[in-house]
């Protein structure tokens, strides 16, 4: 099995999940909160090693997932229904999807809300005061409001690079080094 085939099973296992506790937690009046449990979720995953061992590495059983993470989920205070979804998750042995869950949720509320999100890379942390004119300028060029995604690349030197959809901007110094450096090559 190749990789792109792996990536593929997961994103649609992920796909089910996240369209059902989307609907769900909007049957229930409940998107705000799920947004926010998203929100956390994604941050633990980010910042924590060990959570990415536990829903990644099969030696664990689907015992010690489940209780690992109904205790994860009670120390985070996430929702019943969100809770109850992670369970669900290590029961079945579908938490290495978490992280496309986590992204399909994000986007599926976005859309809900009229929003799209968009992964910035910078060389370093923005100023709230240039996100708000970053995301003002996106929000004009796709006519929805914009969220986004801030991440730090000090490798950029300078500049940003902007995913947007299928779109991508890429203002970094680095690829305008990059592409002087091809451009030499083809000189000389």
């Amino acid at each position: 099995m190749d990789v792109s085939e792996t990536a593929s099973i997961s994103a649609s296992i992920a796909t089910r999940y996240a369209s059902a506790l989307f609907d769900l937690a909007k049957d229930e009046g409940k998107l705000a909160s799920l947004e926010t449990d998203a929100e956390a979720l994604g941050e633990t995953l980010k910042g924590s090693d060990e959570f990415r061992d536990l829903i990644q590495n099969p030696v664990y059983s689907r015992a010690d997932q489940e209780s690992a993470v109904v205790a994860i989920a009670k120390k985070m205070k996430l929702s019943a229904l969100v809770a109850n979804t992670l369970a669900l998750m290590a029961q079945n042995r579908r938490l290495f999807t978490l992280p496309q869950l986590i992204a399909q949720l994000k986007a599926k509320i976005a859309d809900e809300k009229g929003e799209v999100t968009a992964e910035v890379s910078s060389a370093k942390a923005l100023t709230q005061a240039q996100q708000n004119t970053l995301a003002e300028t996106l929000a004009k060029k796709v006519g929805k409001d914009v969220k986004l995604e801030m991440n730090v690349d000090e490798s950029l030197i300078g500049g940003l690079v902007v995913k947007l959809g299928s779109q991508m901007i890429d203002s970094s110094i680095r690829s305008k080094l990059s592409s002087l450096q091809n451009a030499m090559k083809e000189v000389g």
